[in-house]
């Protein structure tokens, strides 16, 4: 049983063309517990929703799948890397990251007004108020109704 999630991420930083570039990525820099948590439960084949952030519009532009799960995040302990943290130790790897592999971009950006507005998609944790977190579960049938709001 494959389940789904929501991944954030900047454009500038990360884009979805630089993951259709790239064919696949590793998504590190993780540094909320919570998140590092739904990124924990990953299985390779569960469906993303990728999302841009900071960016005008905001909304999902693509999707993907779990290519690998989870594993430390070695970004955590490199000191010239802006994610480090002097906690993280190889023998105590307190941030995890996961593979991701392109699937396919929308025909048309799904906007977070859109999310929030059409009854599709109710209660999506990117919709809610203060959701602040770059990793979020997302069900079935709201990863089938963004496709299709995406025009797919």
């Amino acid at each position: 049983m494959s389940n789904y999630w929501l991944v954030k991420s900047e454009p500038d930083c990360y884009s979805i063309d630089d993951l259709q570039r790239d064919g696949s990525t590793h998504w590190d820099g993780v540094r909320n517990y919570q998140a590092r948590n739904f990124m924990q439960s990953m299985k390779v084949g569960d469906g993303v929703l990728f999302y841009h952030s900071n960016a005008d519009p905001m909304g999902v532009v693509g999707y993907a799948k779990v290519s690998r799960e989870a594993y430390a995040d070695f970004t955590a302990q490199d000191p010239t890397n802006d994610h480090f943290d002097p906690k993280s130790t190889s023998a105590n790897p307190i941030w995890m990251m996961v593979e991701i592999a392109f699937a396919g971009k929308l025909k048309r950006i799904v906007t977070l007004k859109e999310i929030k507005e059409d009854p599709s998609v109710n209660g999506m944790v990117i919709a809610q108020k203060g959701s602040r977190l770059s990793v979020t579960p997302v069900s079935e049938e709201h990863f089938q109704s963004v496709l299709k709001m995406g025009g797919l």
